[in-house]
């Protein structure tokens, strides 16, 4: 005989189910994700970050078949390019050097790539390879279980603020080189009246015509920020601080072509200094700073430091329609002080200061693949892998050209210990 349940018992059976799943809702939600992939299994690789290096690793591996996930914390993929780069932004190196994996650049477009068509290279490629990150998901914890042989990497979701939890074989960090916008704490900077940003913020300098702003930063950012601003009649200055290279987009050109053809960089550098010389002559006498003892590609190699691209901002400085001027020491209201005393006022400020990596603040127990400001402690080419299955893509130094070759070999490396 079949014993009957009494109908108050189902109630209780309903309630005792809604606070089961309250209690444990994180589980069912990671279930639930993990259910949306191929077999109904995990991913095989977790590429953090959404960028060009994240993209080309994600296509290598799709190329072989290879499970993978992106976990991107902004709202979209390569947000440096669609949400925080200015209009007139090119691809400094020509497209040769430029382009992911498998796809080039149309015959047909320019030498150098614009903002825009730059884009739509990365939709078409995003679409040709059937990529699909997670987005507004921000890495908090990344760890290797020794017991289960698998990474536990724990995010932060944007739209839910909840915790969702994944497991995988193999991490790819690809948060890139310009992960987090640094603005220095110059002091007084809170009483200045007008408007002070960083460079991710900055678009175009049609409103600021006939206004005085300030470029803190004399990388390649700061140079055509300041060349847009006084292009559109703003009274720009500029500070430059530092020693640095100044050099044509050709110079690149050349010293790039060389290095493919196994030309020492100590050669290549004495090459493309002479060139500038010949063509910007002391530059001291127009920027306050001298040229770096070491070469270009050298100083780009050893210390991920940029040579300068001239896209015209050298005529406006030499002709005065741009101001060089030296560090700054300290702000008041909207009076800026610089460190030889003067004061000039301005009514906005542009802080193209580079960026600052937080690796180190989520990838826990590796001592091996990354230092503490999150690039590489291994150099190129043995730079991007690790142990335990971590990887890093686009932490080189060498730009679009290194996230390329960092991707196939992280593929290729993933695909060959699977095949074991």
């Amino acid at each position: 005989m079949t014993p009957k349940l009494s109908s108050s018992i189902f109630p209780c059976i309903y309630i005792s189910l809604i606070f089961f799943f309250s209690q444990h809702h994180q589980i069912f939600f990671s279930i639930l994700v993990m259910t949306t992939f191929d077999n109904h299994e995990p991913p095989i690789v977790i590429i953090v970050g959404g960028g060009p290096g994240g993209l080309a690793t994600s296509a290598c591996l799709n190329k072989l078949c290879i499970s993978n996930l992106i976990l991107e914390k902004e709202d979209c993929y390569s947000p440096m390019w669609k949400k925080y780069s200015y209009d007139r932004v090119h691809l400094h190196l020509a497209k040769q050097f430029c382009q992911l994996p498998y796809i080039p650049f149309p015959s047909t477009s320019p030498t150098y790539i614009p903002k825009k068509l730059f884009i739509q290279y990365l939709d078409d490629y995003v679409t040709h390879f059937n990529i699909t990150p997670f987005y507004k998901r921000k890495v908090e914890f990344a760890k290797f279980d020794e017991f289960t042989k698998k990474w536990n990497v724990k995010v932060r979701n944007g739209n839910s603020d909840e915790m969702e939890e994944y497991f995988c074989n193999f991490l790819v960090v690809a948060t890139g080189e310009a992960s987090y916008p640094f603005t220095p704490d110059v002091p007084g900077l809170a009483s200045f009246t007008g408007d002070a940003f960083h460079s991710t913020q900055y678009k175009n300098g049609e409103k600021y015509k006939g206004k005085n702003v300030l470029v803190v930063g004399c990388g390649n950012s700061g140079m055509e920020i300041a060349l847009d601003l006084a292009n559109n009649g703003a009274n720009t200055s500029i500070i430059v601080r530092s020693p640095m290279h100044l050099i044509s987009r050709e110079m690149g050109y050349l010293g790039l072509m060389l290095l493919k053809y196994k030309v020492a960089y100590t050669v290549v550098d004495t090459i493309v200094v002479m060139l500038s010389k010949l063509m910007y002559g002391d530059i001291s006498k127009y920027y306050g700073v001298k040229r770096p003892e070491e070469g270009p590609f050298a100083c780009k190699i050893k210390y991920g430091k940029y040579p300068v691209f001239d896209v015209g901002t050298y005529r406006k400085i030499k002709s005065g329609e741009i101001q060089v001027l030296p560090a700054m020491k300290s702000i008041r209201g909207n009076d800026v002080v610089l460190e030889n005393g003067k004061i000039h006022q301005f009514d906005g400020i542009v802080f193209a200061t580079g960026f600052k990596r937080t690796t180190h603040n989520w990838l826990q127990g590796d001592d091996y693949l990354l230092n503490e400001d999150g690039l590489p402690k291994s150099e190129f080419p043995q730079h991007w892998k690790g142990k335990n299955g971590l990887y890093c893509v686009g932490l080189s130094r060498r730009g679009l050209y290194g996230i390329a070759f960092d991707a196939q070999n992280i593929a290729t490396h993933i695909n060959s210990l699977l095949s074991k």
